[in-house]
């Protein structure tokens, strides 16, 4: 099989058919307007392909599902949108992580002669391994949804309480990450990330707290209760600390009211958080007044000299130790 026959292989696996229409025509037979289809394209994060044969029976079921949510007014054009475009933007991410987890995969199995090429790889991959992930997938999400709609049901009744809730802000920051990476080439660099963002997500959820999202260096990451988010801290400085292929971390944490949006959340809690991680030193945790306050039963803090804060004015940072008898869980 050549080389051009082996990538329609792969792209109809991957795809579930054949590309056989434009763009103009899977909107018609989806039931959209062709305006609304490249709304929809564009939503999903997709470059318009103009009047290319590009699209395929699941493309004109994709469109077919937002025009019955439109049409029946299960949800306004407006909701649809939105939920298309977080759609878009975590698939697109999520593909590219998957495809770049994948490559080792691929490079072992042509190295080993268990495929000639690293297409046949792939293609392998794609027959075996493409449908129980995809299952994998769903399941995660569906588990996600129903945290997501209890945490939103735990929230209160009040619309202005849904989006917007009191959370301990947690922002971890490698330690000299400019200077390292630059002495670093791309695989390395690359394993050194996903080991310290894999670390930080284990601990994070061990804790029952969230990441919201990383940074190459830093995490961002949330905790309900602030005893239980220093707590996440502290271990978080504690198991990096402990790995030598790790460079050490600074974690800084801030209470208050959160605003969550598309995934992420904002408000004066994350700015904070993030600049007390960057006036940390190496494998400690720094606080704001509020966090302290909720933790003094349980853990010693110091206030620290005061010192400017981009966006906050003169700022006493707070250190937390462990209080003496007291494991973090």
């Amino acid at each position: 099989m050549s080389r051009s026959d082996l990538r329609e292989t792969l792209v109809h696996l991957i795809l579930g058919g054949d590309l056989a229409m434009t763009s103009a025509e899977a909107a018609d037979k989806g039931g959209l307007s062709i305006e609304d289809s490249q709304r929809l394209w564009r939503a999903l994060g997709f470059a318009d392909t103009g009047d290319g044969i590009a699209y395929g029976q699941a493309d004109v079921k994709a469109i077919e599902a937002v025009a019955s949510a439109i049409n029946d007014e299960v949800m306004d054009q407006r909701t649809v949108f939105r939920m298309t475009r977080a759609l878009g933007t975590t698939m697109s991410r999520l593909a590219d992580w998957q495809v770049t987890t994948l490559v080792d995969q691929i490079e072992r199995d042509v190295q080993e002669g268990k495929a000639p090429t690293r297409l046949d790889a792939a293609i392998k991959l794609a027959r075996t391994a493409g449908p129980g992930f995809e299952h994998l997938m769903v399941y995660a999400w569906r588990r996600h949804l129903a945290a997501a709609t209890a945490r939103m049901e735990a929230l209160g009744a009040a619309d202005e309480e849904l989006l917007s809730t009191v959370m301990t802000v947690g922002f971890a920051d490698l330690s000299r990450f400019t200077s390292l990476s630059n002495g670093l080439d791309d695989n390395s660099l690359g394993a050194l990330v996903e080991n310290f963002e894999t670390r930080c997500s284990d601990i994070v959820t061990a804790h029952g707290g969230r990441v919201i999202k990383t940074l190459g260096d830093a995490v961002l990451f949330v905790s309900d209760d602030p005893v239980e988010g220093t707590r996440t801290a502290i271990d978080l400085v504690k198991q990096i600390a402990m790995r030598s292929e790790l460079p050490n971390i600074c974690v800084g944490l801030a209470t208050g009211s959160v605003v969550s949006r598309l995934g992420d959340v904002y408000g004066p809690p994350v700015n904070l958080a993030a600049r007390l991680s960057h006036v940390a030193r190496s494998n400690r945790v720094l606080v704001d007044d509020r966090t302290a306050a909720a933790i003094s039963e349980e853990f010693d803090t110091r206030a620290l000299p005061p010192r400017p804060l981009r966006g906050f004015g003169n700022v006493s940072p707070i250190t937390v130790t462990e209080r003496r008898g007291f494991r973090s869980r």
